[in-house]
């Protein structure tokens, strides 16, 4: 029994200093935190808010910057919503906890009709009652618990859904340049999370306005990406490091790149004055090719104008050009 416990916290611990680190490595990687921030966690009595506010208490100790933290909870006044086991849990911890209370409940219930998914209306209102108090109580940084698993189940949402190539980004500023968004929990997977709150007793609280609602768009998601996971491991780690690999230039946004091609002469003129570094034997196996085959096309090139002596592999010739030309 006592070898078993040993290993169950050797276990806890790996866990603490594995969440701990990428916590630290998103906040760094992304300049999410910086000296003199007030940083706002929402505190919803999830799971991974409960993590990440007790990431960000670990790492405001060692931290080489200085920057304070205050809690908030947004009473939506759902019913049987337990008041207190906010306040109770936050009385032990250090940091300044506030309770906000709009009955954001009602609204939804009242605009959405049955059936349909209130997580649009509900996170609107939400966002827009937590952007109000952060700015009347000088917060930079708004911080919010969404992790890994998040971003890439909001990735085929979008995609999906939305026909739109987009997710959570770790760190996000307003359109109005008023508020800064950040989610430390990027790089955490929603397992160690969830054991992670095993591990530290987190008095769960769960959400009646939008966790009971069944056959849930994001509920697909998550069962498609861990079926993947099983069928063939690393492909969500594959996924992830994607997001973190984009090449604009190769997808078909012409908003995004204008695709507008150089004319023929501003091609052939970029060809003059950018020439390839080519030695002889390379330009051998291209004339060699081209007589073979009438399909390759070798303007302006030909044995008649080109002395493969004059070439090196340094020359910065034009090629076709003629001895003691230009």
């Amino acid at each position: 029994m006592t070898r078993a416990n040993d290993k169950q916290g050797l276990e806890r611990a790996r866990r603490l200093q594995r969440l701990r680190r990428l916590v630290g490595q998103a906040i760094s990687n992304y300049h999410m935190i910086e000296e003199g921030d007030k940083v706002m966690v929402c505190l919803s009595g999830g799971k991974d808010s409960y993590a990440l506010l007790d990431m960000l208490i670990l790492l405001r100790k060692s931290a080489p910057i200085s920057f304070d933290l205050i809690a908030v909870n947004l009473d939506q006044k759902q019913p049987g919503f337990p008041e207190d086991v906010l306040p109770t849990y936050m009385a032990e911890k250090d940091v300044p906890f506030y309770v906000i209370e709009r009955d954001t409940f009602s609204t939804v219930k009242r605009l959405v009709p049955e059936g349909k998914t209130t997580c649009a209306l509900c996170s609107r209102l939400r966002r827009g009652t937590l952007y109000g108090f952060a700015e009347a109580n000088g917060v930079t940084k708004i911080a919010l618990g969404h992790h890994r698993d998040d971003i890439l189940e909001t990735l085929f949402l979008n995609l999906f859904f939305g026909s739109k190539l987009k997710t959570m980004p770790p760190k996000l500023v307003s359109d109005d340049s008023r508020y800064v968004v950040i989610r430390p929990l990027a790089y955490c997977k929603e397992a160690d999370l969830a054991q992670f709150a095993v591990d530290r007793n987190y008095p769960i609280i769960p959400c009646n306005l939008c966790g009971s609602q069944p056959n849930l768009k994001r509920s697909e998601i998550k069962a498609m990406i861990s079926e993947w996971e099983k069928q063939y491991p690393g492909r969500v780690d594959n996924l992830f490091r994607g997001l973190q690999n984009v090449v604009p230039s190769h997808l078909m946004d012409n908003k995004l790149n204008s695709f507008d091609s150089p004319k023929p002469e501003e091609l052939l003129t970029y060809r003059r004055d950018n020439p390839l570094n080519s030695d002889a034997s390379e330009i051998q196996e291209l004339l060699a090719e081209a007589e073979l085959n009438p399909w390759v096309q070798m303007p302006n090139v030909g044995p008649q104008l080109l002395e493969l002596n004059d070439y090196s592999s340094n020359s910065q010739k034009p090629l076709g050009s003629s001895k003691g030309s230009g």
